[in-house]
């Protein structure tokens, strides 16, 4: 059931099967993060990553696209994919990056949001998940280990609850199961 906490300390585990034996885990979701984002088209979403990719990684290669992503729907293997693609035009190799972003996360608080394309972004730096890359990570998102530990328990509590959404837009309400 905590499949997507495997890695997390035992006592944090423990924690969290109480707020789902509670029924609070939605409440503690709703209490930290009220609303979803508002970047929902593939041209937004190019936008906002471009915006961040600008603000702390100026020097990195170029992203030729950014996309949400249908095909990604197995969020235990990906949550979002960096791609380096490589292509010969006419006698020179031409290079460019892509980003796609799982489709669930056109409907998450933008806090998720950011820690996906925090990652995604700092993939064109540091290749590898090793200290240089989570360093990066936080250089971007200072909160990125807490973000990805809170976004770990929204899959926990989709999962649980056959991919019920509980962030509103603005102007809507919440639903906890």
């Amino acid at each position: 059931m905590l499949k997507y906490l495997n890695g997390y300390d035992t006592n944090l585990q423990a924690q969290v099967q109480t707020l789902i034996e509670e029924k609070k885990l939605g409440e503690y979701l709703l209490s930290r993060y009220k609303e979803v984002h508002s970047y929902t088209s593939d041209k937004s979403l190019y936008a906002y990553v471009m915006e961040l990719k600008n603000e702390y990684i100026k020097s990195s290669s170029p992203i030729a696209k950014v996309l949400y992503d249908t095909k990604i729907r197995d969020v235990n293997a990906a949550l979002g994919t960096h791609t380096f693609v490589s292509r010969v035009q006419g006698g020179k190799l031409k290079a460019k990056n892509e980003i796609r972003i799982s489709h669930i996360f056109k409907n998450v608080p933008e806090p998720f949001l950011k820690m996906i394309v925090t990652h995604e972004l700092a993939h064109l730096k540091v290749k590898e998940h090793n200290k240089a890359f989570y360093k990066l990570c936080k250089h971007i998102e200072p909160q990125y280990h807490q973000l990805e530990f809170d976004l770990r328990l929204y899959l926990t509590y989709k999962a649980l609850y056959d991919n019920a959404d509980i962030f509103p837009r603005v102007d809507t309400k919440a639903y906890l199961i």
